[in-house]
């Protein structure tokens, strides 16, 4: 390779892309001028520059004891974003951070934590700092050098393409290099960020992210370890901001990258806060967008619809009724949607009634279900005996309960359906035959 092939090589880098010098596979194509590499590349840096101020957004990086990469990271950065857009917060480092940091003076924004805080930390005094400036969007990026800075340029054209959503730097974990640990945790993170919010994401432990500050602004966080990002985007996620993976390049470099996650204590902070996300998630975000005004909409177009007779409605809501409550919990919609498909029913309003069963109501279907089956069993009621726990009285009480449940669903079909038939027949026209 000559000295011209190094040349190339190296604008390629800086702007991301792979050179036929690096290339592998297939024939050699010539080589475009010096000349038209230099136009590109300006072109480029210029683009992203304009681009950035176009969404009117800032980068900032978190960073601690990365003295090996940090000057690199930061250089990298300021070859594509003007320097008063980009925002360090040393996070209390005890190497050379604070020495590199110097080389930036009356360059860039640098924040100081006079001790050790923790990422999260870091990162909200960053995002404070970009509401100050007026910023309205903050890209974020670790500092450790397994992020390429060339692929801000992705995530900027994105954001112009899905303003306000929330862009998460998508790496393949399962290229070679990638430590088994860094994979399993991001397994683990996609699975219950999925149970949290619903939401099917291909990297949620990403420190490449674009973050849109409006939300945030009005938002007070708890954590301020690695789980802080966790936090974040399940709370953005409930509040209906759009989530957009962006696939980025990655560098795991064993010499030169020093992670500063502690497996022990920082896994056990980030399943306390799971375990608590998704208590919260039962009883607050699905409670909540079930009964959401889109969804309640969507439930009355469904009713009020001229395709399907009243008593098809009515039976709709009834069965999913009577599905909610009957004693197969987990496998409601399993066993019930296919049914539903089978007697030609409306679905939506059928998952509608279905969702009665929401973590709020269950503990009141699970009760009402333990006296119905009490009633029938014993023919009193004796409220007192759901609270013994002995052997015999648990085994009794999920006999009643049982038998109690199948009761309460058969009485909850037959009484929704007449108060639905009834009030269809009140404000909803029968469509004619020939409809």
């Amino acid at each position: 390779m000559n000295h011209h092939d190094y040349l190339y090589k190296y604008l390629f880098a800086k702007l991301g892309f792979k050179s036929n010098v690096e290339s592998n596979s297939g024939p050699r194509k010539e080589l475009p001028s010096i000349n038209q590499y230099v136009l590109v590349f300006l072109s480029q840096t210029r683009e992203v520059a304009v681009s950035l101020i176009d969404i009117n957004g800032c980068v900032i990086v978190p960073t601690y004891n990365n003295d090996k990469t940090l000057e690199k990271v930061l250089n990298g950065i300021l070859e594509l974003v003007p320097a008063d857009r980009l925002i360090v917060v040393n996070d209390g480092s005890t190497d050379q951070t604070a020495k590199i940091l110097t080389k930036f003076d009356n360059k860039i924004h640098v924040l100081l934590n006079s001790t050790n805080q923790g990422k999260g930390f870091a990162l909200r005094k960053g995002f404070k700092k970009a509401i100050e400036l007026g910023y309205e969007n903050a890209i974020t990026i670790d500092s450790d050098g397994q992020h390429y800075p060339s692929d801000l340029q992705l995530m900027i054209s994105n954001a112009i393409n899905f303003p306000g959503a929330v862009l998460m730097g998508s790496r393949n974990m399962q290229q070679e290099g990638v430590p088994q640990k860094s994979s399993f945790g991001n397994k683990f993170s996609n699975f219950w960020f999925l149970v949290e919010t619903g939401i099917r994401l291909p990297d949620t432990q990403t420190g490449f992210r674009l973050y849109p500050l409006a939300p945030i602004r009005k938002m007070h966080f708890f954590t301020k370890k690695f789980e802080f990002e966790i936090e974040v985007i399940v709370r953005l996620a409930w509040k209906n901001i759009q989530f957009i993976p962006v696939p980025i390049a990655v560098k795991y470099d064993p010499v030169e990258r020093v992670s500063h996650f502690r497996p022990a204590r920082d896994f056990f902070r980030i399943s306390v806060l799971n375990s608590l996300l998704v208590l919260l998630a039962l009883l607050y975000y699905y409670p909540k967008k079930l009964f959401s005004r889109q969804a309640l909409v969507l439930v009355k177009n469904e009713a009020l619809k001229q395709q399907e007779s009243n008593i098809s409605k009515a039976l709709s809501l009834s069965f999913g009724v009577f599905m909610g409550i009957v004693p197969i919990w987990g496998f409601q919609l399993l066993v019930g949607i296919p049914l539903a498909m089978l007697f030609r029913l409306n679905k939506v309003l059928f998952i509608a009634a279905a969702n009665i069963s929401v973590p709020p109501l269950m503990p009141f279907i699970i009760y009402a279900s333990f006296i119905f089956g009490q009633l029938f069993v014993d023919g009193e009621i004796h409220a007192s005996q759901f609270f013994d726990y002995s052997s015999s009285a648990i085994s009794k009480n999920m006999q009643q309960y049982l038998i109690g449940a199948v009761l309460l669903a058969v009485s909850a079909f037959l009484t929704v359906f007449c108060l639905s038939f009834l009030l269809l027949k009140i404000f909803r026209k029968e469509p004619s035959r020939q409809q």
